[in-house]
């Protein structure tokens, strides 16, 4: 295939192409339309020349036998004069036009038919024209009521494209939003157990140890209250074992708590 033939079938696929979606059904139905009234037209011209045609010739008929008549009668009288000769000379013109009246028939008879052709011509195509007429309106209103139903369809498509773009961006954000929340919860926790410093806050080795030291003092205070819990719960188990051994015991436990305060003071 030829450059040339190519660029041509480009062309006339895209120039069908445009002519598709310029085409209009209700402009080429009303189109249509105007085309059978034109034919119609033609046929009823057609018909009133064929016609005029036939009359003209009967007309030149009906003469003719006019003439025909008179032509005899003057045959007649001037045979009843003694006038052969006016008689023939009558008779002979009399010839002549019945002789034009046979040669016109033929031509009455071919308009005739021709005018009768015509007539059911001219009726078929009338009863066409009023069917294309209901149906081009019936298909008119049809396709506006597709038009109408394409448009109000294609908004909704439109409509709900939209909702869902939004919707997707709405997913979007949250699942955005989500994720900011668990990185600046995951860095708080860090930031809480020592993992990630914090480098707008200042912190030193001096803080970090003195951190180190406050956290051991709160260890050897637990520890210590830890150990006073206990040692009160064995100094109870015991005075509990002496209450009940005999009174010399107690006396002599006695004193030595006494001294134990003392000392204690």
């Amino acid at each position: 295939m030829g450059l040339f033939q190519r660029a041509h079938e480009i062309v006339e696929a895209k120039a069908n192409k445009a002519l598709d979606q310029a085409e209009n059904p209700a402009e080429m139905l009303d189109l249509s339309y105007e085309k059978m009234l034109d034919q119609l037209t033609q046929v009823r011209r057609a018909l009133v020349d064929i016609a005029a045609s036939r009359k003209r010739i009967e007309l030149q008929e009906s003469q003719l036998r006019a003439s025909i008549a008179h032509l005899q009668d003057q045959a007649q009288a001037a045979v009843a004069q003694g006038r052969d000769d006016l008689a023939k000379e009558a008779l002979s013109r009399k010839a002549a036009a019945q002789q034009e009246i046979d040669q016109m028939e033929p031509q009455h008879e071919q308009l005739t038919e021709q005018e009768q052709k015509l007539e059911e011509t001219m009726q078929q195509l009338q009863s066409r024209v009023n069917a294309f007429r209901t149906q081009k309106e019936t298909l008119k209103a049809e396709y506006t009521a597709s038009k109408a139903v394409t448009s109000v369809n294609e908004s909704v498509t439109g409509i709900s494209k939209s909702l869902s773009d939004s919707g997707a961006a709405l997913e979007r954000a949250q699942d955005k939003i989500a994720t900011m929340q668990s990185r600046a919860q995951a860095t708080d926790e860090l930031l809480e157990s020592g993992v990630l410093e914090d480098v707008g806050g200042g912190t030193d080795d001096i803080q970090k140890e003195l951190d180190e030291l406050g956290s051991k003092s709160d260890v050897d205070a637990e520890l210590a209250a830890l150990k006073s819990q206990v040692g009160a719960g064995g100094a109870s188990g015991a005075a509990g074992a002496l209450g009940t051994g005999s009174p010399a015991a107690a006396g002599s436990a006695a004193p030595a708590d006494a001294g134990a305060a003392g000392d204690g003071a």
